[in-house]
C-alpha cells in the first residue's frame, strides 16, 4: 500500500504568499486567539485539569495543527467533544495517565493518517455523530451546574446519575451571588451582538467586534472587584495561571497503569479523528476548498504527542473557532499560527488578571457552548426519519449521557451495521420468472425453472437462495438464474450458490446463469465454481439462455410418413 506524502497545507499556501494575505491572516488569527482564551480555560477546567492546561493545549497543539495540517483554515485546540471523556479518564486514572493516553492516541492518529485511513471516518453514520454530539452537550451542561449555581461540592462525580444525585443533595448550598452572576453572564453572551450591518449604530458595530465571551470575562472580573462578590474564582480554586509556558517534562509512566489505557487511548483517537475531519469538512463547505484527511490526521497525531509534554490535554479541530477564523477573513494556515501566538502573548502579559475570573462566568460560557454544540432540532425531526435512524441516534445519545462515548459509539456502530444488513437483505429478492409452456417443458421432457435475483447475495440474504436448495423441494432438470440486477456476491452467497449447484448435480440437473454482472463473475471465476457450472452454461442474457436450451433439448425428430 502506497503511503501518503507528509506535505502540510502550509507549504502550498506559502507559495505566492502576499502582503494582503498576511494582513487578512493576522487580523483573523488575533480575533480567533481572543475568542479561544476563555474557551480554552473553560474546557481545561471542565476536563478535570487546571485552566492553564487548556491554554497550553490551544497554544502548542493549535500551532502544530495549523503548521502541519491538511486544512487551510482549521483551528485546533481543546474541544467540548473531549470534555466528558477526559473528565472520566482523570477521575478513574489520574492526570498523569490522561497525558500518557493522549500521547498514545497521538501515535494512533498519526498511524491512521499514514495508513490512509482518513476517508474511513466518513463512513460513520450521521445518526451516531448527532447522537453523541448531543449527549456530550448534555454532559457539559450537567458539569457546569455546580459552578453556575455556586454549589458547595468538592468534586463532581463522572457518572450521570451520581451527578444528578450530588446536585440534588447540595441544592441547599446555592450561592445566590454566583447564580446571579452566572445568569447575567449567560444573558450577556446570548444578547451580545454577534454581527452587524452597515446601517447599524456605531456602538453596535464596535460591540460586535468584541467577542461576547471576552466581554463577560471583563464584566465578571469587574463585578468581583467592585462589589466584592464572595464567589469562587480561578485564583481561589486553582491559584491563578502561570505567566509563561511550562517546561518540557515527560509524564510519569507506569506500565501497570498504561496497560489499562487501551480503551481510553482508542476513544481519544477515534473521537479526535471524527471531530477534526468533521470540522475540516465544514470548513471546506464554507471556503470552497478540499482538505487532505490523511495529512490532517498525521498533524493531529503530532499535536497530541507533543502537547502533553508541556502539560496539555487532547486536542482536535474545533468547529466554533474554525468558523470564526473563516468569517474574519483567514486565507491560509498562517492565521492558525497567529492564533497560537496571540494566546501565548496573552499568557505572558495578562496571566495575573485571570486570578479574578469567576467560575460562574466560565460556567455560563460553557453552558452557551453546550447549547450551540447540540443539534436539538434533530429530536424534533425524528418522526421524519426511519426507525433504524431514530433507534441509532437515541441509543447513541442515551448511552453517551448515561455511560460514556466509547460504549455509545461501539453500540451505535453495531446497531447501524445490523440495520444496514437488515435493509440490504430486505432489498434482495428472488422472483420466479414465468416461462412459456414450450420452455417450461422442453421437447425432450426437460423441466426448466427460471428465477431472477435482485440486490446483494451476502450473508444477510442467502436464506432466500437457500430455499432453492431445499432437499424436500421438487427440483427442476434445469435451473436458470437471471443475475443482471445482482450487484454483488460475498463468500457466503457463493457458498449458497454452490449448495444449489450440488443439489442439482445429485439429481442430474443443470445450473444456468444468465447475464451475471462483473463482481459475481469475478468471484465465480477465482473460486473455481465457474468451472463446475461450465462456461457453456453462462449466457449474456435470459433470452439467449432460453434459446440455447431449446436448441439443446429439441427432442427426437419425427420421421416423415411413408409414401
Amino acid at each position: 500500500m502506497k503511503l501518503p506524502v507528509f506535505r502540510p497545507r502550509l507549504v502550498d499556501a506559502l507559495q505566492g504568499y502576499r502582503r494582503e494575505d498576511f494582513t487578512a491572516d493576522l487580523s483573523a488569527g488575533i480575533t480567533v486567539g481572543v475568542v479561544a482564551l476563555p474557551l480554552a480555560m473553560a474546557f481545561g477546567i471542565a476536563s478535570g485539569v487546571k485552566p492553564e492546561a487548556g491554554i497550553f493545549t490551544a497554544i502548542i497543539a493549535g500551532f502544530l495543527i495549523s503548521a502541519l495540517g491538511g486544512s487551510r483554515v482549521q483551528i485546533g485546540g481543546p474541544a467540548g467533544a473531549f470534555v466528558a471523556l477526559l473528565y472520566a479518564i482523570v477521575e478513574r486514572y489520574g492526570v498523569a495517565n490522561l497525558l500518557i493516553a493522549t500521547m498514545m492516541a497521538g501515535v494512533l492518529l498519526f498511524a491512521m493518517g499514514a495508513l490512509r485511513m482518513g476517508q474511513l471516518i466518513r463512513y460513520i453514520p450521521v445518526s451516531i455523530v448527532t447522537g453523541f454530539t448531543n449527549g456530550i452537550a448534555v454532559i457539559i451542561a450537567m458539569q457546569q451546574l455546580k459552578d453556575f449555581l455556586g454549589l458547595s461540592i468538592p468534586k463532581m462525580p463522572a457518572n450521570f446519575f451520581s451527578q444528578l444525585g450530588t446536585l440534588w443533595s447540595h441544592l441547599s448550598t446555592i450561592n445566590w451571588a454566583a447564580l446571579w452572576l452566572g445568569v447575567v453572564s449567560l444573558a450577556t453572551i446570548v444578547l451580545w451582538p454577534k454581527s452587524y450591518r452597515p446601517n447599524h449604530a456605531r456602538w453596535r458595530r464596535l460591540m460586535a467586534r468584541v467577542p461576547g465571551t471576552i466581554a463577560v470575562l471583563v464584566l465578571g472580573i469587574g463585578a468581583v472587584a467592585i462589589f466584592g462578590l464572595q464567589v469562587d474564582t480561578i485564583g481561589s480554586r486553582f491559584g491563578g495561571i502561570p505567566q509563561g509556558l511550562p517546561p518540557f517534562a515527560l509524564p510519569a509512566f507506569d506500565w501497570t497503569s498504561a496497560q489499562n489505557l487501551v480503551g481510553p487511548t482508542i476513544s481519544i483517537a477515534l473521537l479526535g479523528a471524527i471531530e477534526s475531519l468533521l470540522c475540516a469538512r465544514v470548513a471546506d463547505g464554507m471556503t470552497d476548498d478540499r482538505h487532505d484527511p490523511n495529512q490532517e490526521l498525521m498533524a493531529q497525531g503530532v499535536a497530541n504527542v507533543v502537547s502533553p509534554l508541556f502539560g496539555g490535554i487532547a486536542a482536535t479541530g474545533t468547529i466554533a473557532r474554525t468558523v470564526t477564523n473563516i468569517r474574519t477573513g483567514a486565507r491560509t494556515p498562517v492565521a492558525g499560527i497567529v492564533h497560537a501566538a496571540t494566546l501565548l502573548a496573552i499568557v505572558l502579559v495578562l496571566a495575573p488578571l485571570a486570578r479574578d475570573i469567576p467560575m460562574a462566568t466560565l460556567a455560563a460560557i460553557l453552558l452557551f457552548v453546550a447549547w450551540n454544540m447540540g443539534e436539538w432540532s434533530a429530536f424534533a425531526r425524528l418522526r421524519q426519519f426511519s426507525l433504524p435512524y431514530r433507534t441509532v441516534m437515541l441509543a447513541t445519545f442515551g448511552l453517551t449521557v448515561v455511560f460514556d462515548i466509547t460504549v455509545a459509539v461501539e453500540v451505535g456502530l453495531v446497531l447501524a451495521s445490523l440495520f444496514f444488513i437488515w435493509r440490504i437483505s430486505s432489498l434482495t429478492r428472488l422472483d420466479a420468472v414465468r416461462l412459456p409452456a414450450d420452455v417450461a417443458t422442453l421437447g425432450d421432457g426437460t423441466r426448466v425453472e427460471a428465477w431472477r435475483l435482485f440486490g446483494s447475495l451476502f450473508f444477510g440474504s442467502v436464506g432466500k437462495l437457500e430455499a432453492l436448495a431445499d432437499p424436500k423441494r421438487h427440483q427442476p432438470d434445469v435451473l436458470v438464474l437471471e443475475m443482471s440486477r445482482l450487484i454483488n456476491v460475498d463468500t457466503t452467497g457463493l457458498d449458497a450458490l454452490e449448495t444449489v449447484l450440488e443439489q442439482l448435480h445429485k439429481r442430474g440437473g443443470t445450473l444456468v446463469l444468465a447475464e451475471p454482472t462483473e463482481q459475481p463473475m469475478s468471484l465465480l471465476r477465482r473460486s473455481g465454481v465457474l468451472e463446475r457450472i461450465g462456461a457453456h452454461n453462462v449466457f449474456e442474457g435470459l433470452d439467449e439462455a432460453l434459446a440455447a436450451l431449446r436448441e439443446r433439448h429439441r427432442g427426437p425428430v419425427a420421421e416423415p410418413p411413408p409414401g
